[in-house]
């Protein structure tokens, strides 16, 4: 990651925010559900690490659903779906001895602890595999599911049965019910026997060994994956009905007792350098092991401290994989392209000479803006470095200036829309250039529909960019409201979707069938359907949970445009709806276009109203509330948490609709304002005292 980053502007994050989202998705589903990445793990942890960085400088990108905050991808058509009773989520990623160093000290600070306090961690090879949990019903292998999309996944209970290492029953001693969550996996040697006798009967050859483990455990006929040579790790546990150890290291012991494999070697130790000590040992190991693996994961050892660390949307705050690096290579630029998203914003992408870099090809690569091609003098026609840093496009670390040839020009970003002809501005302050041509411009309009029915959004299966893309150049769908037409217009059209290359009966009525599935949605996923700037789906949340309904959030919209009043007043009091954001709502719902958009889809659809989590008999459930100052039993991070799960509404600024204030030590201005305005304040103690009731 380039320095340059922290020198972003808030425009040019979204911008990159936006693409990087985009391709981690697109990977999701590449890897999870069809078992078929393009391209390698470092590549797609290194994407996921500069969004994340993205995330930390610009908190307010940072939503719900965001691929941060998100596991996997959706189950795959062909088996059942399985409903995981704990989620099954993933893990966060470091790649230095300082990103290990901020892991811990993110710990101690969430759990208030001094560091000289001893923490144990324990840390064990990171397998590259499928992930699956299994369950035991009175010690009785009774289902195995993968991860999907860390809620839901697929029911593989029969493939699973195949596995040799996989055990069917449990010792008595073995509570009532048990999941462990573990890896599928395909050893080294097994990998190439099973290339090999692939190759000889003609059939696909498999990219690596995780490829074919997922691959073989996905076989709708389990007798196939009978032949294939697959193991089993188990390192967690999901559901227990009762505890089996006080620390992961004895869930680990405790798993090897009744007959699964675990990760080897492990370490555990409180010792400060201890964990990435064996993290470099493991790193030259790497090559002697019998498996893959992409890295080791460090965790807290302490499972009640575990439960007070809780979860950070997709991760665990308690453990994250330290990834072993990313490669390298060098190639040449053939030319720049323009791409155009969905807020005119103009993206320059490298078309590059084609070559592999960790057994993927690549052929294109991510510029990101203006100053970033002069920063680095980019040229077309330069030897340059990149990096898989995740999509399709990797990044260009830098140019081999030693091999640049005599006449080459500096690049000079157009001033026009590449599809729309519109002028391009770049507004003061802001790095990326923007298409002025709005709904004349084709790649806008396409790529709010894109938005539209993208996976955080509306969801429509089947409607993926290549089909929109296709129904717009046909004027079959034109504005959102189109889509939900589609059906009945398609019974009188002349040339039906089911006569078109590439489809027929059967997959026009999947297609129908998914879209009448969308005409209920969220208020929240509604919101963050409309492609608003900077309304990402953290802030559609926010903005859902404020007005519960979309009528009147609509109405408070419009009341907002007079900046003097109590509606654009409590527009600002929403935590991370500052004045920019909230004049690009106002604007949004100000345009008599989107109000006629908006109009046309309601009477298509309904709009529920956003439901606050049910938690009876909390006394601060649907309760705003603000931490200020600080806490000495427990940190502002780990009571946050708590009064969520509670219920509350954790707010970042007071109001007269704020019900408490819990002041700490050294509160300032919030605590100045709660007095003025009346609202309770309550000591940390007395906060405790409440939440116990």
């Amino acid at each position: 990651m380039t320095k340059t980053l922290f020198d972003m502007s808030f425009e040019d994050a979204r911008v990159r925010h936006a693409a990087l989202s985009r391709e981690i998705e697109k990977h999701d589903e590449l890897y999870h559900q069809k078992d078929n990445p393009k391209i390698s793990d470092a590549a797609y942890d290194e994407l996921r690490r500069e969004l994340g960085q993205i995330e930390n400088q610009f908190p307010e990108l940072k939503t719900d659903q965001s691929p941060t905050q998100k596991v996997g991808a959706a189950p795959a058509r062909g088996f059942k779906k399985v409903k995981h009773s704990v989620p099954m989520l993933s893990l966060s990623n470091v790649f230095s001895e300082e990103e290990y160093s901020d892991f811990r000290v993110r710990i101690y600070r969430f759990l208030n602890k001094e560091e000289s306090e001893e923490i144990e961690f324990l840390a064990e090879p990171k397998i590259d595999g499928l992930s699956c949990s299994l369950r035991y019903e009175q010690r009785v292998l009774v289902m195995a599911a993968t991860r999907g999309d860390g809620y839901e996944g697929e029911d593989i209970t029969e493939n699973v049965r195949t596995i040799q290492d996989v055990p069917q029953k449990l010792p008595k001693e073995a509570p009532d019910t048990l999941e462990v969550r573990g890896e599928i996996y395909m050893r080294r040697d097994d990998f190439i026997k099973l290339n090999e006798e692939q190759e000889k009967q003609g059939k696909q050859i498999f990219a690596n060994p995780r490829n074919a483990a997922a691959g073989s455990v996905r076989q709708l006929n389990s007798e196939i994956t009978k032949t294939r040579p697959l193991h089993f790790f188990g390192y967690a546990l999901g559901e227990v009905s009762a505890e089996i150890s006080k620390k992961q290291s004895g869930v680990r012991e405790k798993l090897e007792g009744w007959g699964f494999q675990v990760p080897q070697p492990s370490y555990v130790g409180s010792d400060q350098d201890g964990p990435y000590l064996y993290y470099k040992e493991i790193e030259e190991l790497r090559a002697e092991l019998p498996y893959e693996i992409d890295g080791i994961v460090y965790k807290v050892n302490d499972l009640e401290l575990q439960e007070r660390l809780g979860f950070v949307s997709r991760a665990p705050r308690w453990a994250t994989a330290h990834k072993f690096p990313a490669e390298k290579a060098v190639t040449v630029i053939n030319d720049i392209d323009i791409q155009v998203g969905r807020t005119g914003v103009l993206t320059p992408v490298a078309r590059l000479e084609p070559i592999s870099v960790g057994g993927v090809v690549v052929s294109n690569a991510t510029l990101h803006n203006e100053d970033e091609i002069k920063r680095k003098d980019v040229r077309i026609g330069d030897h340059v470095a990149i990096q898989r840093a995740g999509d399709v496009i990797p990044q260009v670390v830098e140019v081999i200036q030693e091999k640049r040839k005599k006449g080459t020009k500096e690049y000079v970003f157009p001033q026009t829309c590449p599809v729309c002809g519109s002028l391009a501005i770049r507004e003061e302050g802001e790095v990326a250039w923007r298409c002025t041509g709005g709904l004349i411009c084709e790649a806008q309009a396409v790529e709010r529909l894109k938005h539209f029915v993208s996976r955080n959004a509306f969801d429509i299966e089947g409607m993926g960019a290549k089909v929109i893309e296709a129904f717009w150049q046909d004027k079959l769908i034109k504005a959102p409201a189109d889509i939900f037409t589609l059906e009945e217009r398609d019974k009188t059209s002349l040339t039906p979707i089911k006569a078109r290359e590439g489809w027929g009966d059967q997959s026009a009525r999947n297609l129908f069938a998914a879209i009448n599935e969308r005409r209920e949605i969220e208020l929240n996923r509604f919101i963050y359907a409309l492609g608003i700037r900077q309304v990402g789906e953290a802030n559609a949340k926010k903005l859902a949970l404020t007005y519960g309904s979309f009528e009147t959030f609509q109405e408070a919209m419009l009341a907002a445009q007079n900046k003097e009043g109590e509606a654009f007043q409590d527009l600002l009091d929403i935590e991370d709806i500052g004045p920019s954001v909230a004049d690009d709502l106002i604007g949004f719902f100000k345009e008599p276009h989107n109000q006629d958009v908006l109009k046309k889809l309601k009477e298509q659809i309904t709009i529920l109203n956003y439901e606050m989590p049910e938690n009876d008999g909390s006394p601060v459930s649907g309760k705003i509330v603000v931490f200020t100052g600080s806490l000495e039993q427990f940190s502002r991070a780990e009571e946050k948490v708590r009064a969520e799960g509670l219920g509350a509404k954790v707010s970042g600024s007071v109001s007269k609709k704020t019900d408490y204030v819990v002041a700490g030590s050294d509160a300032g201005s919030k605590l100045k304002k709660a007095k003025e305005l009346g609202v309770e304040v309550l000591s940390e103690q007395e906060w405790i005292d409440l939440i116990a009731r």
